[in-house]
């Protein structure tokens, strides 16, 4: 008559990890968001500072080129910074979340929502 109360506990402890799982990536979320990512061009005379959810937060360019003549240079520089930072937070976002997915005992490249 009671035999479907073992079902209920494997639900509730299904909920449980739902619940741990759901809490630890929105903590990950926060920290990605603190995380800060440095991307270059230009062999280090533009850097571009986003965090790890991809915010750009500042920009460091090497004076010496900042000259009328060489604008269209120096901006071709600040975009490509900029693309690189982002790529570097993409991968480092995936990598932080890779290691909670190991931490909750879930496959490594199973999709999270971001």
């Amino acid at each position: 008559m009671f035999k479907g109360l073992g079902q209920l506990g494997d639900m509730a402890k299904m909920m449980k990890a739902a619940k741990e799982m759901q809490e630890r990536m929105l903590t990950l979320q926060e920290e990605l968001g603190r995380m800060i990512v440095i991307g270059e061009a230009g062999g280090g005379l533009v850097k571009a500072r986003v965090t790890a959810k991809g915010e750009l937060t500042g920009l460091d360019i090497d004076p010496t080129i900042l000259v009328a003549s060489e604008k269209e240079v120096v901006e071709d520089l600040i975009v490509a910074a900029v693309k690189d930072a982002q790529a570097r937070a993409q991968d480092k976002a995936g990598e932080e979340q890779r290691k909670l997915m190991t931490e909750l005992g879930l496959p490594a490249d199973m999709g999270l929502p971001g």
